[in-house]
């Protein structure tokens, strides 16, 4: 091994027997946690990039898509309670080429898929049946397709075409979602959903649709849209009339002295009427026209009245008659006009709302004048039967001091638990930095003294690098120890001449002359290395040592 490398070793070596106790714990546990933090950085660099396999799946296929993966030796992870399954990304269009051939995933609607598997023989009924299980399973995979729609399945209800009935049903059709998170769909997707569906089915109408999710919400209702029920509606209307009425209020007397109240009635029933209309068509010519003329002429006799025998007796006037007749038949065209009203339920019969506005805060404001405002901000109808009312009150300042209690406990308590945080953080960042601290003052102060020791304290220590040596012999037991044993080179590097040998040394005395021989071996290796580098300074040095201690 070099001697540099050996030097350095000991150098290490002495420095870390000069720890205390409690130092080398603090060094322990600092390259403890040095250690383990550079494992978990590397564990967490060489964690491959996952990305989804599969989502949405179901628990057969997802536990054959695993099998799979192990069979292949390709790691996987599990999310979304087990439904998607994440690969390395570098994996991930391999394995659904895999997949595919092994023909995963295996649960499906079917779609128009199911048509190719209908032989030649199959009857009408199973053709209908077959045809319409395609168009649900294909609508089923869109909506399962969409965003935060995890699984959906499709019922239509068509009805059988026939010609022996005078009307004809619409068809109907129900979907069923399930929302990922426990969610609610916006209403623009259900309404996206409606539409969806409607489109795909000839003679579907949007507000025959129904739409279900798992938790049991109604989003859209057969026959409403997807504005919702009565209730529904009518809470709409009411929110939307005193939000209205409301910012109306807060300009005029300011935010939090007044409130509203609006009452809607809702007609629930819904209504159809049909008007048929006939009317002549304005200077058209008539469709057909018959005109039929009879002319009759000759003599003419009466025949005069009927006697006692029924015998007919002559009233003796004779004369000639002329005789006509004309018959005209006209079929003008009409215009056949029908008119076909439906009123659905959500009619508003009519609304009332109240307002209430704090004495205290109202000033100078008019009642007839703010109730005007009231009444064209929420659209009023007296005809309708609509009322308004308005009324100056003092409003009760208790919730109001309660709520403003409360929101300032909150956010005293907000404020603890941000200073509790910060806390918690300074004191375990001064846990980690505080050893590593004393640790790094240790060793500088340690590198100084050692520093210091080496060129002041060490009696065989000689500034070659000065144009004279010079000897310093501190009064220390090192130094005593030193002329104790005597050594040729230890006499080259000291001014004092080497002494006679004494008696031989008790244990006690050699484990005091331990730490300066080690010193003085260390000096041979330095002087050593600096005559390799340098061996003709090193032999002026040594010349002139010489002939300074002749002359001495």
């Amino acid at each position: 091994m070099p001697p540099s490398v050996t030097s350095a070793l000991h150098r290490l070596g002495r420095f870390i027997s000069g720890f205390t106790l409690a130092q080398r714990t603090i060094a322990i546990i600092g390259l403890a946690a040095v250690i383990l933090g550079g494992v978990a950085l590397f564990s967490w660099m060489s964690r491959p990039d996952y990305s989804p396999l599969f989502s949405g799946l179901s628990a057969s296929d997802a536990n054959a898509v695993v099998e799979q993966l192990r069979s292949d030796s390709v790691p996987y992870e599990l999310a979304d309670g087990g439904s998607t399954v994440l690969v390395p990304k570098e994996e991930v269009y391999d394995q659904r080429l895999a997949a595919a051939s092994a023909g995963l995933p295996t649960s499906s609607s079917g779609g128009y898929t199911l048509l190719d598997k209908m032989g030649v023989t199959a009857s009408e009924f199973q053709q209908s049946v077959t045809y319409k299980r395609a168009i649900e399973g294909e609508l089923a995979d869109t909506i399962a397709s969409m965003d935060g729609v995890t699984a959906a399945s499709v019922k239509l209800a068509i009805p059988e075409e026939s010609v022996f009935v005078s009307q004809t049903q619409d068809p109907t059709a129900s979907v069923f979602v399930e929302v990922s998170d426990r969610s609610t769909l916006s209403s623009q997707k259900v309404e996206a959903i409606v539409h969806l569906t409607s489109a795909a089915v000839t003679g579907l109408k949007p507000e025959n649709v129904a739409v279900v999710d798992q938790a049991g919400h109604t989003l859209s209702a057969a026959g409403t849209g997807t504005s919702g029920g009565v209730d529904e509606q009518a809470g709409d209307y009411e929110s939307r009339v005193a939000a209205s009425v409301q910012k109306m209020l807060d300009a005029v007397v300011g935010p939090g002295n007044a409130t509203v109240t609006v009452t809607a009635d809702i007609d629930r029933s819904s209504n159809q009427r049909q008007d048929e209309t006939y009317a002549p068509a304005d200077g058209a010519p008539p469709a057909s026209e018959q005109t039929k003329t009879q002319t009759s002429k000759g003599s003419s006799t009466d025949a005069g009245v009927l006697g006692p025998d029924n015998i007919a007796v002559p009233s003796g006037d004779d004369a000639d008659s002329d005789y006509q007749s004309t018959e005209t038949t006209r079929n003008n065209v009409i215009n056949k006009t029908t008119q076909t009203t439906t009123t659905p339920a959500g009619k508003l019969r009519r609304q009332s709302v109240s307002v209430a506005v704090d004495s205290a805060a109202a000033g100078s404001v008019d009642a007839d004048q703010l109730r005007e405002l009231v009444s064209t901000a929420a659209g009023i109808d007296t005809k309708r039967g609509d009322a308004v009312t308005v009324e100056f009150v003092p409003f009760s300042q208790t919730e109001s001091k309660a709520a403003q209690d409360a929101l300032k406990a909150a956010k005293d308590a907000a404020d603890a638990e941000r200073a509790a945080t910060l806390r918690n953080t300074i004191i375990i960042a001064a846990a980690i930095a505080l050893p590593l601290l004393i640790a790094l003052v240790v060793f500088v102060v340690r590198a100084r003294r050692r520093s210091r020791d080496d060129e002041f304290g060490d009696p065989t220590y000689v500034p070659l690098l000065e144009g004279k040596p010079r000897s310093l012999l501190a009064p220390t037991d090192a130094g005593l120890a030193v002329r104790a044993q005597p050594d040729p080179v230890a006499a080259l590097l000291i001014d004092d001449p080497v002494p006679e040998p004494g008696p031989e040394p008790d244990d006690d005395l050699e484990r005091e002359l331990e730490p300066a021989q080690m010193r003085l071996e260390r000096r041979r290796h330095e002087i050593d290395a600096l005559a390799r580098q340098d061996p003709h300074r090193t032999a002026d040095l040594l010349r002139d040592l010489l002939e300074e201690r002749q002359d001495a």
